[in-house]
């Protein structure tokens, strides 16, 4: 297991493994670097780093206060300058992929190509209270088995997966407990997000259409509800040029080693 110190104090643990170009993975709100576990084997040969977010997974719980996209975007700087690379490709899914886009608003001279998964400049009110619907909070569950025959109920939009597969998402994302399962992350994470609520929501396609000269992907859920079609459909008619996947019987978010997934990020990496 690997860590560094970020500037404020905080052990951030990451992994670093293979060689060649740089690969920063970046996951989603509530996840960590294993949610690429499924990806790894099949992406082309590269240097795959992957980071836990403050609050998430084996790095430290520093408080609902550092748990922001620009301070985890400031994290995964502060790890490309421990590990002493320079420029990175990023691929990142839903919180992980606003965290490129921010990156590539302010600086922009640190990546060189971005892949989405399943998230834009405008994010939908209906994925938004899903989350929130969990965010923070022990599951139900008494028992991963029960987790198991639960998930494909629980995940809405999703078709046609194997139970395996969901037996190894409960084991990625819940851990045993006293009493039942418990979460992989500090339970403040849910304090972070909704304290933001009042805020007003800022314009975001100012910061995708940052991402304007870097080699571009985006990868959605054809059945998701964070991000819409229609919002993927103006994201590719400001970037005609941005390889586009829709994934059948998948919601938000696709585990990235379907057929039509793996096909885009091949295609994205030869750019």
């Amino acid at each position: 297991m690997s860590y560094f110190t970020a500037s404020d104090g905080a052990r951030i643990h990451f992994s670093d493994e293979g060689n060649g170009r740089p690969l920063l993975c970046l996951s989603g709100l509530t996840r960590t670097g294993r949610d690429f576990d499924y990806v790894a084997p099949h992406l082309p040969p590269c240097r795959l780093i992957r980071m836990d977010y403050r609050g998430r997974g084996m790095s430290d719980f520093s408080g609902a206060a550092t748990y922001s996209v620009q301070r985890e975007g400031q994290d995964a700087i502060e790890l490309l300058d421990h590990l002493g690379i320079d420029k990175v490709s990023i691929l990142g899914t839903s919180r992980g992929g606003i965290i490129a886009m921010v990156l590539a608003f302010s600086v922009k001279d640190r990546l060189a190509a971005v892949a989405l998964n399943d998230i834009g400049p405008k994010i939908e009110a209906a994925g938004l209270d899903a989350i929130k619907d969990y965010l923070g909070r022990r599951p139900s569950f008494r028992t991963l088995d029960e987790a198991v025959s639960k998930r494909s109920t629980v995940m809405t939009g999703f078709a046609n997966v194997p139970e395996a597969r969901w037996a190894q998402e409960v084991m990625l994302h819940y851990r045993g407990a006293l009493g039942g399962l418990d979460i992989t992350y500090d339970p403040a994470l849910r304090d972070a997000v909704l304290s933001n609520e009042a805020a007003a929501v800022p314009d975001l396609w100012p910061i995708f259409d940052s991402l304007n000269g870097l080699p571009l992907a985006l990868i959605r859920g054809a059945n998701s509800d964070l991000l819409s079609s229609e919002t993927a459909q103006e994201m590719l008619r400001r970037r005609p040029d941005m390889i586009f996947a829709d994934v059948p019987d998948r919601g938000h978010v696709p585990f990235l080693d379907e057929p039509e997934a793996l096909e885009a990020l091949h295609t994205w990496w030869d750019l």
